[in-house]
């Protein structure tokens, strides 16, 4: 396999897997799904490496059943963990000033995700980076329902966890992907941040909207009654 392309080397699935193993696996997944220090690791490429490793036979010697379950495992812990953070920290969260690892505008960005998507958006954020990470903290802030959470954390963790390793161990036998590995790891960090740009895209389309019809109402002069008067005319 070929070094991954994009960032720095030590944030490579190929790079992580090769040196930490199984092991570094579990611990990223469970730090990216609810450590706020977490929001930066590679998720989505590293589960599909991984599942492509396991069905080679380079990883390890555990079954890929065995593999999807511990991966399952820290994915939910690691929501689990975060929900108790947010529901003990609270509001203060949103208090927090910014630092080289923590942002508060990804605080608001998760917070935004949960109030449009509520319960679902455990599930749905675990396939969007930085979100995945932030929501469930959010869940505890917001102190949403524990049993809701617990049903949305296991869906969510099983369909992201085991879905993108299993993907990885299917295509892993094509060998196709053998020899392009590198483009098509880009290609799923790619997609994996293309619903943040959708989202910031669509955030900038609004508010142009909302300042050229402030802007529209501003540059009429007239007061209202005159408008009123002139109409009637």
């Amino acid at each position: 396999m070929t070094t991954l392309a994009l960032g720095p080397s030590w944030l490579d699935p190929d790079y992580l897997i090769g040196t930490f193993g199984l092991i570094g696996v579990l611990v990223i997944v469970f730090a990216e799904s609810g450590l706020l220090i977490g929001f930066f690791l590679p998720g989505d490429s590293l589960l599909f490496t991984t599942g492509l490793l396991v069905t080679t036979g380079k990883l390890d010697d555990l079954p890929l059943w065995a593999v999807c379950s511990l991966i399952v495992l820290a994915a939910v812990v690691g929501d689990q963990v975060g929900y108790l953070f947010g529901r003990k920290v609270g509001p203060a969260l949103f208090k927090r000033p910014d630092s080289r690892f923590f942002k508060q505008e990804n605080v608001e960005k998760a917070h935004d995700f949960f109030e449009k998507y509520g319960p679902k958006s455990l599930v749905l954020a675990r396939f969007v980076p930085i979100v995945r990470t932030f929501t469930p903290i959010i869940a505890g802030v917001s102190r949403m329902n524990y049993r809701s959470f617990i049903i949305f954390n296991v869906i969510g963790g099983v369909l992201w966890g085991a879905g993108v390793t299993l993907l990885g161990a299917a295509l892993g036998k094509i060998a196709f992907v053998h020899e392009h590995i590198e483009k098509i790891l880009i290609l799923i960090v790619l997609l994996s941040v293309l619903p943040i740009i959708i989202e910031v895209l669509r955030a900038r389309s609004q508010g142009k909207k909302e300042a050229a019809r402030s802007g529209g109402a501003d540059s009429d002069p007239t007061p209202p009654a005159q408008r009123g008067r002139h109409a009637k005319r």
